[in-house]
C-alpha cells in the first residue's frame, strides 16, 4: 500500500524504523545487506555503463530531431550552434549527475536526488508524475527475465547505433573531402526565427542528447560506481556530442535546409541519394536504435519506481524484486501500459514539448539541488566534484528554457505544466491522507496485493 515514510518496514520477522528527516537514510554510506534479504545485484560494469548512456541518448532523436532544430532556428548555421551548445550543456548536466552519483549512492536518479536535497514532498512529486506495442513488450519481457543479458543487448545495440552513425558521417566525410560544401555557404543566411523560437530548438536538441542521466537511475548496481559513474558518462558524452556534430555537417553536404525541412526521415534520405540500394540497411539501423533506447530507457527508469515504492511513495509491490531473476519485475511492468498510451500520440513533436517541462524542470531542480546541498551539507563526501559555474549555468539554462517554452508553444508546454500539477493532489491523496475510507484502502490493498503464484517476489519494504 502507499504508506509514509515514518513506518516501520519489516525485514525478515524484524523491524526497521525508516528516517523520517525528508532524505533518504545513510545516503553517504554503504549498508551492508542484510542477511537472506533479496538485493538487486551489481551488475553494470565501466562497459555496460557506457553502453546504457550512449545505448539510451542515440535513438529517434539524431534521425527526427535535425527537422525540429532547423525549423525553429532558421538557419544551417544555427542549427549547428544548437546542436554543439545542447552537446556541452548536456555534458555539463552530466558532470553534475556524475557528483550527485558518487557522493549519494543510491538508484533512482531524479526521485532520489530530489528527495536528498529539498525533503519527501518534492521527491514524490517526481515519481506520481512520470509519465510499436509488440516491441514495447519485447523490451518488457527482456527487463524481466534477466539483468545481465538485457545489459548484453544493450552492448549489442549500442555497437549497432554507432554504426549507424558512422553509415552517414563516413560518407559525409567524402563529400566535404569532394567539395561538396554548396549547403555551407551563406550558413546564417535567411535566420527568420525569433528568439521566442530557440527554447523549442533547445527541446529539440536536448531531447536527441537526452538519456545521459539514466544510469544515475541504476547506482545501486554500478560496479565501483565512484569511479565507473564519472568515467562512463565523461566518455559516452565525448562520443555522443562529436558523432552529433558530424553527422549533422553530413546531413547539410547531400540535403539543402529547404529539403530537410519537407523530408519525414532524414537518414533515409540522405542514404537513398548516396549508398543506393545499401540505403535498405539504414531502416534496420535506425529500427535496432529506437529499440536499444528503450531497452536502455525501461531498465533505469524501473528502479526510480523501485526506489520510490521502497520509500513508501508508490505502492508496495513495486518494491518488490524477483527471488530468482533479481529483477524489479513489477516495477518493469507497470511502465508497460504508460509506453502504450505513448504510441497513441499523433503528433511527435507536440508530445516531445510536453514532456519536455517536465523532465527539464525536474532536472533543473535537481541540479540546483547540487548547489544546495553543498551549502547544506559541505562535510559531505565528494570523490568526484564539478565547478560551481556548471550547475549554475545548467540549472539556470533549464529553468530558462522551462519558462519560456510556456511562451513560444502554451498549448502543449501548457499540458506539460497541468501533468506536472496532478502530482500535488496525488501527493496529498495517497500519502498524506491519513483518514482514508475503508473502501479507498481496501482498493489500495488489492492493488499492492494481488498478484498471482507465478510471480515469486520478495518485499523490500
Amino acid at each position: 500500500m502507499f504508506r509514509k515514510p515514518a513506518e516501520s518496514t519489516v525485514f525478515n520477522g524484524s523491524y526497521s524504523q525508516r528516517q523520517s528527516n525528508g532524505r533518504l537514510p545513510s545516503l553517504e554510506s554503504k549498508e551492508p545487506a542484510q542477511e537472506g534479504k533479496v538485493v538487486l545485484k551489481k551488475k553494470v560494469t565501466l562497459l555496460r555503463g557506457i553502453s546504457i548512456i550512449i545505448g539510451t541518448i542515440i535513438g529517434a532523436g539524431i534521425f527526427i530531431s535535425p527537422k525540429g532544430i532547423l525549423q525553429n532556428t532558421g538557419s544551417v548555421g544555427m542549427s549547428l550552434t544548437v546542436w554543439t551548445v545542447c552537446g556541452i550543456l548536456s555534458l555539463f548536466g552530466a558532470l553534475c549527475y556524475a557528483e550527485l552519483g558518487t557522493c549519494i549512492k543510491k538508484s533512482g536518479g531524479h526521485y532520489t536526488y530530489i528527495l536528498e536535497a529539498f525533503g519527501e514532498f518534492y521527491g514524490a512529486y517526481v515519481c506520481l508524475t512520470s509519465p510499436s506495442s509488440s516491441l514495447a513488450a519485447v523490451v518488457m519481457v527482456l527487463n524481466s527475465m534477466s539483468v545481465s543479458w538485457s545489459a548484453r543487448i544493450q552492448i549489442f545495440l549500442t555497437f549497432c547505433k554507432l554504426v549507424a552513425i558512422l553509415i552517414i558521417i563516413v560518407p559525409g566525410v567524402m563529400q566535404l573531402i569532394k567539395g561538396e560544401t554548396q549547403h555551407f555557404k551563406d550558413a546564417f543566411a535567411g535566420n527568420d526565427a525569433s528568439v521566442m523560437r530557440l527554447p523549442l530548438a533547445f527541446y529539440s536538441g536536448m531531447y536527441a542528447y537526452s538519456g545521459w542521466f539514466y544510469l544515475n537511475f541504476v547506482t545501486e548496481e554500478v560496479e565501483n560506481p565512484e569511479k565507473n559513474i564519472p568515467l562512463a558518462i565523461c566518455t559516452s558524452m565525448v562520443i555522443v556530442t562529436v558523432g552529433y556534430v558530424l553527422t549533422n555537417v553530413a546531413y547539410f553536404t547531400t540535403i539543402s535546409a529547404n529539403e530537410l525541412l519537407t523530408t519525414k526521415a532524414v537518414a533515409v534520405t540522405f542514404a537513398e541519394r548516396l549508398m543506393g540500394n545499401f540505403s535498405l540497411a539504414v531502416p534496420i539501423f535506425v529500427a535496432l536504435s529506437c529499440f536499444g533506447s528503450m531497452n536502455g530507457g525501461i531498465f533505469a527508469v524501473s528502479r526510480m519506481f523501485y526506489v520510490a515504492s521502497r520509500e513508501g511513495h508508490l505502492p508496495e509491490i513495486l518494491s518488490m524484486i524477483h527471488v530468482r531473476k533479481h529483477t524489479p519485475l513489477p516495477a518493469v511492468l507497470v511502465l508497460y501500459p504508460l509506453t502504450i498510451i505513448m504510441l497513441f500520440t499523433g503528433d511527435l513533436y507536440s508530445l516531445l514539448n510536453f514532456l519536455s517541462f517536465a523532465r527539464w524542470l525536474f532536472i533543473g531542480l535537481v541540479v540546483a539541488g547540487l548547489i544546495y546541498l553543498r551549502y547544506k551539507r559541505p562535510d559531505m563526501p565528494r570523490p568526484f566534484k564539478v565547478p560551481l559555474f556548471i550547475p549554475a549555468l545548467f540549472s539556470f539554462t533549464c529553468l530558462f528554457m522551462v519558462a519560456l517554452s510556456l511562451y513560444s508553444d502554451p498549448v502543449n508546454t501548457g499540458i506539460g505544466f497541468a501533468i506536472t500539477l496532478t502530482g500535488v493532489p496525488a501527493y496529498y491523496l495517497f500519502i498524506i491522507w491519513d483518514k482514508k475510507p475503508k473502501w479507498f484502502r481496501r482498493l489500495l490493498g488489492k492493488s499492492t496485493f494481488t498478484r498471482g503464484p507465478f510471480l515469486p517476489l520478495s518485499s523490500n519494504r
